[in-house]
């Protein structure tokens, strides 16, 4: 800083002025890149805590039914019930009358507590078409590897259990106090411009056969199941899902059973039952791939329950969630 020799006023000279315009822009930028660095960390931690945080619900869903599985409600003899059935008034069975299908034909008119179909898309004849179920040309994915569409996706799984709902028994309804819900959860191809997923979906149905009806039909009309959905998009992004049946010896059930093949005999041994549910963020989480000394890039893993193991190239984020959901229902 200088004084003017003539009027006494002090000021900066212009090299000054530059040092300290170029001391500001470097404490801007250090700032900046500071700030840069925190937010794609914070972002990175939202990320990851998203998706394990929507796969946790999902698992919580699958839990829940899977535990129910088999269930069946047993009413019993009560007197007031038993005055009405000698009457000939509406009355509740003493217990469940619906009609069973089940240890032989096809899976979708089955009424076992438990059916895997491993690598299957899509809902056991779906009417719904608010989804798309086109998949993507090989020509329009590229990396193969990268989008896994090398690989099966993914496994479907049929879950049935009972209910009861005493208000169901007179003729201004379906007259059905026992009801019978099927659960399915599978996954179907999704697509965003040129990105490429899966989605996981859920579809409800009851088995709709009034009390003195001698046969019944799986039906979604919410007229007379109000409760029931079909192709309910649950959640986006997904990358595998995965279901293993194991028996009462803790062994796995290879090929998992299903009453129209010989594995059959196995419906009804089903005690547990592995989930793996793997999804992926929806923007590229890391900003590089790793690189081997030549140049190539060194894939990342996502580890499957068996055999599996896929092979990534992009850089999305991919996580797991894995649980064992034991069976509470179902017996010989």
């Amino acid at each position: 800083m200088r004084k003017n020799k003539f009027n006494n006023v002090a000021g900066f000279t212009l090299l000054e002025i530059m040092l300290g315009v170029v001391i500001s822009s470097i404490m801007m930028a250090a700032m900046y890149t500071t700030y840069n660095v925190v937010n794609n960390s914070y972002s990175q931690v939202v990320d990851r805590a998203q998706i394990s945080r929507s796969g946790r619900d999902i698992i919580g869903m699958i839990m829940r039914d899977i535990r129910l599985a088999g269930f069946k409600y047993y009413y019993g003899v009560h007197k007031e019930n038993e005055d009405k059935r000698e009457n000939g008034d509406p009355y509740i069975p003493r217990e469940d009358y619906l009609k069973y299908q089940g240890l032989t034909g096809s899976v979708y008119d089955s009424h076992d507590p438990i059916i895997i179909i491993q690598d299957e898309l899509g809902n056991a004849q779906s009417l719904s078409t608010s989804f798309d179920t086109t998949s993507p040309k090989s020509d329009d994915i590229p990396s193969k590897r990268a989008l896994d569409y090398v690989d099966f996706c993914c496994d479907k799984i049929h879950i049935v259990y009972g209910d009861f709902n005493e208000d169901h028994i007179t003729p201004n309804t379906i007259n059905q106090p026992y009801k019978r819900y099927r659960i399915t959860y599978y996954a179907m191809p999704r697509k965003n411009k040129n990105d490429f997923y899966y989605g996981v979906y859920k579809t409800k149905e009851s088995w709709i056969q009034p009390v003195g009806d001698p046969d019944g039909l799986w039906t979604t009309d919410t007229t007379n199941c109000p409760e029931c959905f079909e192709g309910e998009l649950i959640r986006d992004h997904l990358v595998d899902m995965e279901f293993i049946a194991f028996n009462q010896h803790g062994k796995i059930i290879n090929p998992p059973p299903r009453p129209d093949s010989s594995s059959r005999k196995d419906l009804y041994n089903i005690r547990s039952v592995d989930v793996r549910l793997t999804f992926r963020s929806k923007k590229e989480f890391y900003r590089f791939n790793k690189l081997d000394a030549g140049g190539n890039i060194i894939p990342r893993l996502v580890k499957g329950l068996g055999d599996r193991t896929t092979e990534i190239e992009d850089k999305y984020l991919r996580d797991s969630v894995v649980v064992t959901i034991h069976t509470r229902n179902i017996g010989q």
